[in-house]
């Protein structure tokens, strides 16, 4: 039912001029593209190559009607002709499809773990990612920057938005949150994102924020942290540690919150602020040890489970641009043009998102990459990935 709802999704392409199809459609390169991405490919040029083999053209003719594959220059046209608002207005509309039987499906599980546990909103963690081949092109004064939105609990990537360079990505952030449907759930973003216009969008959106202050808040980091770090306040605050062992290493956190927020850390006012927090790690290795400090300002009034929760899950989306380098190659992307870098960017990113559902509706214990693996060896392994089967 997800494959179908995303061929539904992708019939209503935009392109950015006129194009018959007379050989082949926009939505059939698309299609090609992602399920090449889903065996691993890292590049159009090979999944171009992995495509126009003989049993592929089979498969491809059989499973999914596409009876004709275009040339690799053709392929890389199509792309490009693709309006990226358009791709990422299809992909938000399909994840939004699948979003609500996933997250029922988490809740049942969560209540399974721990009928004393109480629901947690989903986080949506909001994080912009460079892609450095951008950097060394004559075409681009500045590298490519991709902010996305990932919803943690799911590792689903809701949709993103281009700029120029980082410095750009504050004034975006806003603009992607007003795009988003997340009332009720959890925005997450690392301390370039700790602005008050970031807090009034998410706040305009019927969600509610945490966000990190470092050195860009000077005033409120200090504050928050002579607060925490005064150990007579520090132990009426809500506490909550989590150790965990690994990898060859021990890992600790400590959270800590707090609704004392009547004094206004850092002298400014911040839209609904109701709760300050911090994150207190610590890292023991064969090296040594190592200590961190974390501060956060919440517009909910968090228990310290909640603020370890949602902090962790921001990781989430720094994972999917380190998955995005490891399997797409995507920092060493060549291609000049700049729809067809988002526009892979975003196909890539799908790819991602169709195992990832995958993986939770099968409970699969295979690695990505194992899967990935599968499918390049015999194409008819992609069948279940897209609930074709």
């Amino acid at each position: 039912m997800r494959w179908e709802t995303l061929e539904d999704a992708l019939a209503v392409l935009e392109t950015e001029r006129e194009y018959d199809g007379y050989f082949c459609s926009v939505q059939d390169a698309v299609i090609i593209v992602i399920l090449g991405s889903l065996c691993d490919l890292q590049s159009v040029k090979k999944i171009y190559e992995w495509a126009t083999t003989e049993h592929v053209r089979t498969f491809l003719a059989e499973t999914f009607g596409i009876k004709r594959i275009p040339c690799y220059w053709w392929l890389l046209s199509l792309l490009g002709i693709i309006r990226p608002e358009s791709l990422n207005e299809c992909m938000k509309q399909w994840v939004a499809s699948v979003v609500p039987a996933l997250a029922a499906k988490l809740e049942t599980e969560e209540e399974e773990q721990s009928k004393k546990k109480k629901k947690q909103p989903l986080t949506i963690a909001i994080d912009g990612k460079a892609i450095r081949s951008t950097g060394k092109m004559k075409k681009y004064d500045n590298p490519l920057h991709i902010i996305s939105a990932q919803i943690g609990e799911l590792g689903l990537t809701l949709a993103q938005r281009t700029v120029e360079s980082k410095s750009n990505e504050i004034p975006a952030v806003p603009e992607l949150i007003k795009e988003l449907e997340i009332k009720g759930c959890m925005v997450v973003a690392d301390a370039m994102n700790c602005q008050i216009e970031t807090a009034e969008a998410i706040i305009g959106a019927e969600a509610d924020y945490l966000l990190s202050a470092k050195g860009n808040q000077q005033a409120l980091m200090d504050d928050i942290a002579e607060y925490v770090q005064d150990t007579k306040l520090r132990a009426k605050m809500d506490s909550i540690t989590r150790t965990e062992k690994g990898h060859g290493r021990k890992e600790r956190r400590s959270a800590y919150t707090s609704d004392d927020v009547g004094w206004q850390p850092g002298g400014r006012t911040w839209p609904a602020l109701k709760c300050i927090g911090a994150l207190h790690t610590r890292f023991e290795t064969s090296k040594g040890v190592t200590e961190e400090w974390h501060y956060y300002i919440s517009s909910k009034a968090l228990r310290a489970e909640e603020l370890l929760h949602h902090a962790r899950e921001e990781w989430s989306v720094e994972t999917m641009h380190w998955l995005l380098d490891v399997h797409f190659d995507e920092d060493r992307c060549r291609v000049q043009s700049k729809n067809i870098q988002q526009n892979l960017n975003m196909l890539y990113k799908c790819a991602l998102n169709i195992i990832r559902i995958h993986k939770r509706e099968t409970q699969s214990k295979l690695p990505l990459n194992g899967i990935m693996f599968r499918a390049l060896m015999n194409p008819y392994a992609l069948l279940p990935l897209l609930g074709k089967i």
